[in-house]
């Protein structure tokens, strides 16, 4: 079976940069990504390719030389899944928060809407893959739908999770250290298989593309992002100890990297994870546990989470505690809102959130962010109804230069590890803020005795 049309629903962080890279490697096949966000298609159909709805390293120039020859952005959901072979779906799968399973089940309405808009328009078989992040079992439901709702068209399920990390996404798509395909033990189920292993195989080398059953796959995506993030509350458990014992988490971290058992990555201390899969996604399988009367398992992969949210309250707290027991009034700048550095993305950033415990405190927040929009930042902290949109906006101040954003400042937090923080002129932002100045390196990404030579309190995690 060779595919000729690919289709896939979502032109989001996934969707977008994932279906570029496709119709980049693979010239021959026609590739339609659709979105019923008209706004999202014209940005990645702008002819200033700057403007793209996602910022990642690399994608420019893949959709600049795709674009228009194979790769297509689209909102015609309807003619791109008539005419497409292989339909991936991409669309979000946020965590619910309404009825049963509010506050961790995924909430598939969205993949559910996907499915019977497929099994409505489909005129011939089709193979609907699995791009978005789903509960173990989700293909047997899509599947359940596609096969009474499509008219007697066969339809064949196949899971093939990302393993993309933003910021890389680019890197990571043209040299994965594996492609997942997941699908069932059939004649056809294998066929489709094939089909989409060929695809991969036109830039990735085959002894890196793994088949597995449908639900292999699917448990595989969530189990790599618990044990990711769990690396990452691991090492932030030790920062409190550290601080008071006078250890030092980088040496412990490096200390430990070195150990080949355990290896030297997602080791760095922070104020915690971010981004739109990790806490989602262990939220996903307490709950799945939790449902199955696993409560041990549920509890254990629950503190990862826990952690995560004590580390981001807790590098607040410093900051207060440290301005004297109070920021009431107080100029406190943020360098970074993205949840990482290379993105746009600000989804579950520890920003919002320690934004909105200093807020509650009276404090003035004062945000610079290369690639992150004054609207999402207001947007973010809005989402989180602690207030009104009008205290938000008194209280929260965006700029687009770091060094306006530092003029009368008490305190200055390190939230997202872009590189260029390390490049600018920190004699002249000391200059420029209340004294005492003080830094609180949410990155540990700054030159400690640099920046006390200065003049600087400096205050990293762990340290």
């Amino acid at each position: 079976m060779k595919i000729k049309s690919i289709c896939c629903i979502g032109a989001g962080y996934v969707g977008g940069p994932t279906m570029s890279v496709i119709a980049h490697e693979n010239p021959n096949i026609k590739v339609t990504v659709v979105d019923v966000n008209s706004d999202r298609i014209a940005a990645w159909n702008c002819e200033d390719l700057s403007q793209l709805p996602i910022f990642e390293p690399g994608l420019d120039k893949v959709v600049d030389q795709a674009r228009g020859r194979n790769l297509f952005f689209s909102t015609e959901v309807d003619k791109a899944i008539h005419e497409a072979e292989m339909i991936f779906i991409s669309v979000n799968t946020p965590t619910k928060t309404y009825g049963a399973g509010k506050g961790m089940a995924a909430d598939l309405q969205y993949v559910e809407l996907c499915a019977r808009q497929i099994a409505k328009v489909s005129s011939s078989n089709k193979i609907v893959v699995e791009k978005s992040t789903l509960p173990v079992k989700t293909a047997e439901a899509i599947k359940d739908i596609l096969d009474n709702t499509g008219d007697g068209i066969h339809f064949e399920i196949l899971s093939n999770p990302e393993f993309l990390a933003e910021g890389t996404a680019i890197q990571d798509l043209k040299a994965p250290d594996r492609v997942l395909i997941g699908g069932e033990p059939t004649k056809s189920g294998q066929e489709a298989i094939d089909a989409l292993a060929k695809i991969y195989a036109s830039w990735v080398p085959e002894d890196k593309i793994i088949k597995t059953n449908l639900w292999s796959s699917e448990l595989s995506k969530l189990t790599a992002n618990a044990f990711l993030a769990q690396r990452v509350s691991s090492i932030n458990a030790l920062t409190e100890l550290c601080e008071q014992t006078g250890a030092n988490i980088k040496e412990v971290a490096n200390a430990i990297g070195t150990d080949s058992r355990i290896g030297p990555k997602f080791l760095n201390a922070s104020v915690g994870f971010g981004g739109s899969c990790f806490q989602k996604d262990i939220l996903n399988l307490v709950y799945i546990c939790k449902s199955l009367g696993l409560n041990h398992a549920a509890d254990y992969w629950e503190q990862v989470i826990i952690i995560n949210n004590h580390q981001k309250a807790r590098f607040a707290n410093q900051i207060v505690k440290a301005l004297y027991g109070t920021v009431a009034d107080k100029k406190i700048t943020f360098f970074g809102w993205a949840f990482k550095k290379n993105t746009n993305d600000t989804r579950e950033s520890a920003a919002i959130y320690i934004a909105d415990k200093l807020i509650d405190e009276h404090a003035h927040v004062q945000v610079y962010d290369p690639k992150v929009s004054a609207l999402q930042m207001q947007s973010d902290l809005n989402h989180l109804n602690s207030r009104s949109e009008t205290e938000n906006a008194k209280y929260l101040t965006t700029h687009s230069d770091p060094y306006d954003a530092v003029v009368g400042a008490h305190a200055l937090a390190v939230i997202t590890e872009w590189d260029e923080f390390r490049t600018y002129d920190w004699q002249k932002i000391y200059d420029n803020m209340s004294k005492p100045a003080f830094v609180f390196d949410g990155r540990n990404l700054l030159d400690r005795s640099a920046l006390e030579t200065i003049g600087f309190s400096y205050k990293g995690v762990g340290q």
